[in-house]
């Protein structure tokens, strides 16, 4: 389809599929069986929406899509749901299924459209603490069919991490590890980012000694000035520093996260490909495999939400 120059390319689309988190926001233009017609991405995420008007920010995102197929149906999901969001949407426990997770969507009242919220969900972590995601959970039903009988361990590297175990097409629970924060933070507000002259992280061998270290050794907050102090004593470069300390982050979330799952077996990644390469490179040198899935994988998660609506055949 030709348009013209500086516009978007309108899909008409039985389904429109929006993952809106914290900082992005996708939507997906979704044909009859679930496929992808066309995507959209932009940094509108919840904490950029001016003052929180989220139905103008929905509407100059996907309006057009809206306005070239009358009746179709918006099923949203992510931290549009929260607190922090345009509606808040309980969380599911777990164990849950797809089904469980379909009964829990609640309609948001907005006049353009009929638009359904996914709620997330909720779990207690191996010491007893709450956790809770929102968005991941769509992304992993999503990618069901990539897992043997619907049972294995999904990773979901970003920002906040998620390692979710799933049984025979169930969430059974899951983890949350802060590693991107932190090494965001770490990075960008540290004594350690003074050192950092290369923006490029990469799985070289720099981010793998990182790696094999914070695998190694359980005292990361000891690890971390090493990162500083291996400079300083020339026995790492500056332009090593960063890929250094993103193995070190990487090697001591894989490692702990295994640990948690007795080793476990394949590890399924789903993310964005530049960040999920470093994941599987990193379980590589620890000795587990990983199969890498598209972030995409949320579309087809939210597709299969909006079959389990009222009216909807599942």
């Amino acid at each position: 389809m030709t348009t013209a120059a500086g516009s978007r390319p309108v899909i008409a689309a039985d389904v429109i599929a929006v993952d809106w988190g914290t900082s992005s926001f996708r939507a997906y233009a979704l044909g009859p069986e679930g496929e992808v017609e066309e995507r959209r991405e932009s940094p509108r995420g919840i904490l950029r929406v001016e003052a929180g008007d989220y139905a103008e920010a929905l509407s100059a995102e996907i309006g057009d899509w809206l306005q070239a197929r009358s009746g179709a149906l918006v099923i949203m999901s992510g931290m549009i749901g929260s607190r922090q969001g345009w509606m808040e949407v309980p969380y599911c426990p777990c164990p849950c299924d797809l089904a469980g997770l379909a009964a829990k969507l609640e309609r948001l009242d907005w006049p353009e459209a009929e638009v359904w919220i996914a709620p997330g969900l909720s779990d207690r972590n191996i010491a007893g603490l709450p956790d809770v995601m929102r968005g991941e959970e769509v992304q992993v039903f999503g990618a069901l069919a990539e897992l043997p009988e619907g049972s294995g361990l999904v990773c979901l590297p970003g920002t906040h991490s998620k390692w979710v175990t799933l049984e025979a097409g169930a969430i059974t629970g899951f983890a949350t590890y802060m590693t991107g924060e932190v090494y965001d933070v770490l990075q960008a507000h540290s004594i350690l980012g003074r050192l950092m002259t290369d923006d490029t992280v990469g799985p070289d061998d720099w981010f793998l000694q990182g790696v094999g270290q914070g695998a190694a050794d359980t005292a990361l907050l000891r690890l971390l000035f090493s990162v500083r102090s291996r400079v300083l004593s020339a026995e790492m470069p500056e332009c090593a520093a960063r890929a250094y300390l993103s193995g070190l982050l990487i090697g001591h979330e894989v490692a702990a996260a295994l640990r948690a799952h007795d080793g476990a077996g394949d590890v399924i990644l789903l993310g964005a490909p530049k960040l999920a390469k470093l994941y599987e490179t990193a379980l590589s040198s620890l000795g587990c495999d990983a199969k890498l899935i598209g972030a995409d994988a949320v579309a087809q998660g939210l597709f299969q939400l909006a079959q389990r609506l009222p009216g909807k055949a599942a």
